[in-house]
C-alpha cells in the first residue's frame, strides 16, 4: 500500500486585524472550519508576532492521491472564499 502526504502552505494577509488578538481570532476561525470540514492537521508556522500576516501549514495523509488532491482543491476554495483575509500565496508539496 502506498501512502501519500500533502503539505499546503498558506501565506495570508489579515487586513482588518489591529492586534494579535484580532489576528488569532480570524486564524482560529479559519483553522476550526478547515479542521472540521477536511480533518486536516493545521498549525500557524510563521509570522506569529505580526498583526496582519499569517503563515499556516496544513497536512493531509492518505492512500488515494486523487482524493487528497480533490480535498486540497476544495480546501483552497474554502480559504479563498473566507472574507476576513486575503490569500497571498498557496504552495502545495507532495512528501
Amino acid at each position: 500500500m502506498q501512502m501519500h502526504i500533502i503539505l499546503i502552505t498558506l501565506e495570508l494577509h489579515i487586513p482588518f486585524a489591529q492586534s494579535l488578538k484580532e489576528k488569532r481570532k480570524q486564524i482560529k476561525s479559519l483553522k476550526d472550519r478547515l479542521q472540521h470540514k477536511f480533518n486536516a492537521s493545521i498549525a500557524e508556522i510563521d509570522a506569529l508576532d505580526e498583526w496582519q500576516k499569517a503563515v499556516m501549514g496544513i497536512t493531509m495523509i492518505g492512500n488515494d492521491k486523487r482524493f487528497l488532491e480533490s480535498q486540497s482543491s476544495a480546501m483552497e476554495q474554502v480559504v479563498l472564499e473566507y472574507t476576513e483575509l486575503e490569500v497571498i500565496k498557496i504552495l502545495k508539496e507532495w512528501l
